[in-house]
């Protein structure tokens, strides 16, 4: 202790600019041991910090790192869907699927597979053999007999693939009632499918009348096998005239399945239509060439008409 200098309950500070009091950002070490912390009811000194040369901004506080980002509620990620082996080929489902839609979609394949060769194995035998014990031997009933379990076995498995498909178009927004059916333009679209499907209808039963009589000039009735061959090619636009029937109530319901499954149907009829234009472009005759452009170019002309409509009866821009 130097003379002159008081002696206090703090011990003695350097000067400085705010008043040589050291505070706790710039280094100070606490009170030394033993020594009491100031009077109660006076708060300690601390010097303002020093800024640097760029002043703080405020109004934008600083967030805090988030390593992952948030994932928004409501939409899950979907597993990829694997690829699925079904029979010969390998096809990959639509990865929107769920687990238990996928497994559904499998099923119909198998199922549609058992009833596909139900109906192509059974349909042909039945007739093809009616036909040869009618004019050749009686031993052809044997094959209409085979012909007929084919066709019960189709049946069976084309009621357990429909009852599947039921199941599927529950899991699916466009098996049920559009939640734009209140909407004008809905309601118009709907009616317009309708109407599109309801001339499927027509086409396909034209198209059997087609087969059936055009079946005289290939010959097709004066043998079993020809004349099995036409029932079978003959059943094919029939089945599609039928379900494309069932349609036509689903939307006047404005169920947008409806037209899904009209645009499908279509497509097939528009094949068999470019098949009698190549003909008719191949034997230079003029009524297939009509009758196969004007199926083909309706085909078309349907199909874009069913693809819009399902957008409105969904609520979207068409």
């Amino acid at each position: 202790m130097y003379p002159g200098q008081q002696q206090g309950p703090y011990p003695p500070q350097q000067p400085g600019p705010y008043g040589g009091q050291q505070g706790p950002y710039q280094g100070q070490q606490g009170p030394p041991q033993g020594q009491q912390g100031p009077p109660q009811g006076q708060q300690p000194y601390y010097p303002p910090q020093q800024q640097g040369p760029y002043p703080p901004q405020q109004g934008y506080p600083q967030q805090p790192y988030q390593p992952y980002p948030p994932q928004q509620q409501g939409y899950p990620q979907q597993p990829m869907a694997p690829q699925q082996n079904l029979g010969e080929g390998q096809m990959r489902l639509d990865p929107n699927l769920s687990a238990g839609q996928r497994e559904l979609v499998v099923q119909i394949q198998k199922t549609t597979k058992v009833y596909a060769y139900g109906f192509v194995l059974g349909i042909p035998l039945t007739f093809g053999g009616a036909h040869y014990g009618i004019t050749e031997k009686p031993i052809g009933f044997a094959g209409t007999a085979l012909g007929l379990v084919g066709l019960v076995v189709g049946v069976l498995s084309l009621m357990k693939a429909k009852g599947l498909k039921e199941q599927l178009r529950r899991l699916t927004p466009d098996a049920w009632r559009s939640p734009a059916a209140h909407l004008p333009s809905a309601r118009k679209a709907a009616t317009q499918a309708a109407y599109v499907n309801g001339v499927l209808v027509l086409l396909s039963l034209g198209a059997v009348g087609y087969l059936l009589v055009k079946g005289a000039d290939w010959g097709a009735y004066g043998n079993s096998l020809g004349f099995g061959g036409l029932m079978l090619a003959a059943f094919i636009p029939l089945g599609m005239g039928i379900a494309a029937a069932t349609t036509i109530p689903q939307l006047l319901q404005v169920v947008p399945a409806g037209a899904r499954v009209g645009q499908s149907l279509y497509s097939v009829i528009m094949g068999l239509g470019a098949l009698i234009l190549f003909n008719g472009i191949k034997g230079f005759d003029p009524l297939p060439i009509a009758i196969g452009g004007t199926v083909t170019a309706i085909c078309l002309g349907a199909m874009s008409v069913l693809g819009k409509a399902t957008k409105r009866m969904r609520g979207e821009n068409a």
